[in-house]
């Protein structure tokens, strides 16, 4: 195994990957494995939080192995939670380290519940939407991470699995969980090319969103109907669907056409016709590649769901090591059949 730094890092199976996600996290997850002992998790346990379908819980599971394998994640740092039962027996001890005041306190704990209301569930809050932040603190101390890449959203759930971490080492008398840091790579904020004011977003409909796998056809119509002067620019300033697409294009590794393109601008000679054109070019380029792995795992499926399936099973062997070595911390381990 690497002695390279650990990561842990998950996306939960809900929603598609669009260029917003490509570029926020998936692109960071592949430069990443390169420098890191890296695991990358398929969190169907925290889908669960909300409303959700069993049949379809299941099928966007493996959808998303799919996803993440075609755009670049190496299958031995690919797992599915729900194949790992040791998060869950972690996340029972841990939450007995974890102040209840702490959960209730918890932003996303808020803000979901006011979603559940709104979505019309009679009140029905679920006791995992207030319980998860501990899953997620065993998600990652269970591989002993040092770190994890983190938004700014995530920020308050990274800090409450370093309390837990230090509370759990200090009532041991030992240092056992590394406790893990954030770690702040640059990936860029993409947009909506039809709201640029508002973050690309599958849950806002099609067209604030450019699915990485959809057709070169799609993905030059929905550029070139991309907003640019929507006066929401101060004067003199770059409107921000302009800025959004020299994001796009700086994102996608285009810097001579970057650099070029910002020239015209900066002399006020800038075609949005020939910015649109280019980052077009670069998307549908990223886009092809993606699409063409696809095809080509999708040519066995069985045989990708069984290296999932092996991945998950080695990375389980961690995990197990993990669990026998807190349940014997807390006096646990001699209690057995």
């Amino acid at each position: 195994m690497s002695q390279n730094k650990t990561i842990l890092s998950g996306v939960k199976p809900t929603g598609k990957i669009h260029f917003g996600r490509y570029f926020g996290a998936v692109e960071n997850w592949i430069r990443l494995q390169e420098s890191y002992n890296c695991y990358y998790m398929v969190a169907n346990y925290h889908a669960m939080t909300m409303p959700f379908e069993g049949k379809k819980l299941a099928q966007d599971s493996w959808e998303v192995c799919f996803n993440l394998l075609a755009c670049g994640i190496k299958p031995e740092n690919l797992f599915i939670q729900s194949l790992i039962p040791e998060h869950a027996e972690l996340s029972w001890i841990l939450g007995c380290y974890t102040s209840a005041g702490q959960l209730s306190r918890m932003t996303q704990f808020k803000d979901k519940s006011a979603q559940n209301a709104e979505k019309g569930s009679e009140g029905f809050i679920s006791g995992g939407l207030l319980t998860y932040p501990v899953l997620q603190a065993a998600d990652i101390l269970i591989y002993k991470a040092d770190l994890v890449p983190v938004g700014k959203d995530q920020e308050q759930h990274l800090e409450l699995t370093r309390n837990i971490a230090q509370r759990f080492n200090n009532q041991s008398g030992q240092e056992y969980f590394p406790v893990p840091e954030a770690l702040y790579s640059k990936v860029v904020k993409v947009m909506s090319t039809a709201d640029p004011m508002r973050k690309m977003s599958a849950s806002m409909g099609d067209k604030h969103n450019i699915d990485v796998f959809a057709e070169e056809k799609v993905i030059r119509k929905q550029i070139g109907s991309a907003v640019t002067d929507s006066g929401a620019a101060d004067a003199g300033a770059m409107s921000p669907g302009v800025s959004n697409l020299f994001s796009l294009l700086n994102a996608a590794g285009a810097t001579g056409a970057h650099a070029s393109l910002m020239q015209d601008y900066e002399q006020g000679s800038l075609k949005y016709s020939d910015l649109k054109t280019a980052v077009a070019d670069e998307l549908v380029t990223i886009s092809t590649g993606i699409r063409e792995r696809m095809a080509e795992l999708k040519q066995d499926r069985k045989a990708v769901k069984n290296q999932i399936k092996h991945s998950s099973h080695e990375i389980r062997k961690t995990a197990q090591e993990t669990l026998k070595e807190v349940k014997d911390i807390c006096g646990l381990a001699n209690i057995r059949f």
